[in-house]
């Protein structure tokens, strides 16, 4: 077995005297300042005093070396456990699961460690904050009665929420109307002038925007729409999609607002008959690993669920440091066009 790591033959160098490395370590391999490398593992570096290149050129020295900020220190200093909280609507999700990933990348470099929550209302929510295990919060893709009870000076980033809505908190968003419509816009381009849409009903500002801009989308063409409870998974889009794809007017394309709907449309498909692209050109929206392990290959939005939970950590440590973060941008969404969709028959 080779041997690798820090030391190794044209591995990275040891730190010095093969002792724990140190942000000296790191600054010696990065070529930069040990100041530099403090600002950039701090989480300080967010007023662009160092550039993307060099923030990554530390950041990936740090990883060679195995480098890890000392936070326990500063962390009592300020008062601070270190601990953020993840809270998410369905920790089997697997969005959500891209959402972690994406948080756990930035949060550790930061020395921020990060406890994962789901199946939270306003009060669970509130009394996190109250008892001051956590540093602060992350919320992701709330409802209309989660947020009601949260203390004003709760630090505390949204993700996929309604900015609007909760003017006072900072808020990450996704380009979610800019997905749909470039969804709509490719079963359109095909052909298809009936248009299914399987949407769900929970009451949360990512399917309000769905909805919104799908119905814009698809003006002027005719539109079926059946209501699904998305917690109940694969089996309600089964349901759905047997009650759409079993009308005499059945449309022959459809937009489900999940990728997880859209397997079970797959199913309900299947059961009566109808060949997918030939017979009905199918959407979804999520781009999770399922997605492409379905025959045909899904047709899907992809959501950068990393690059959320990335900015939203971001976000966290500067209001942390007790500066309001600076406004971001809507994240990019795209459409990846697979073997679902067809031109209409």
């Amino acid at each position: 077995m080779t041997p690798s790591g820090p030391g190794a033959p044209g591995g990275p160098p040891a730190a010095s005297g093969g002792k724990r490395p140190t942000g000296r370590d790191v600054a010696r391999l990065a070529g930069v300042s040990q100041a530099a490398v403090s600002l950039v593992l701090s989480g300080g570096d967010t007023g662009h005093r160092v550039s993307d290149a060099t923030r990554q050129r530390i950041r990936e020295a740090a990883d060679a070396l195995g480098y890890r900020p000392q936070a326990a220190g500063r962390q009592l200093r300020l008062g601070r456990s270190g601990m953020v909280l993840l809270a998410v609507p369905n920790l089997l999700g697997p969005f959500f699961g891209r959402v972690l990933t994406g948080v756990h990348a930035e949060a550790g470099p930061l020395g921020l460690a990060v406890v994962v929550s789901s199946g939270w209302d306003a009060a669970t929510l509130a009394d996190a904050a109250a008892t001051g295990r956590f540093d602060g919060l992350l919320i992701c893709s709330p409802d209309d009665g989660q947020l009601g009870g949260l203390p004003a000076d709760t630090p505390a980033v949204l993700l996929d929420a309604d900015p609007a809505r909760h003017p006072d908190r900072p808020t990450v968003e996704l380009d979610m109307a800019g997905g749909v419509r470039a969804a709509v816009g490719h079963l359109a381009a095909l052909g298809h002038r009936r248009i299914g849409h399987l949407r769900s009903t929970l009451s949360a500002h990512t399917f309000r925007v769905r909805h919104a801009a799908f119905e814009s989308a698809a003006a002027g063409l005719e539109v079926l729409e059946v209501g699904v409870p998305l917690n109940e998974g694969a089996s309600a889009g089964v349901a759905a999609g047997r009650a759409l794809l079993g009308r005499p007017d059945r449309p022959h394309a459809v937009l489900c607002d999940d990728d997880v709907l859209a397997s079970g449309l797959y199913r309900a498909a299947a059961e009566l008959g109808l060949r997918i692209p030939e017979d009905l050109s199918v959407a979804g929206i999520d781009n999770i690993p399922v997605a492409e392990l379905l025959a045909p290959p899904l047709t899907t939005v992809d959501l950068p669920g990393e690059a959320l939970g990335r900015a939203g950590v971001t976000a966290l440590a500067t209001l942390l440091r007790g500066t309001p973060p600076p406004a971001v941008p809507p994240l990019e969404t795209r459409l990846i066009v697979r073997g679902s969709t067809a031109p209409a028959g």
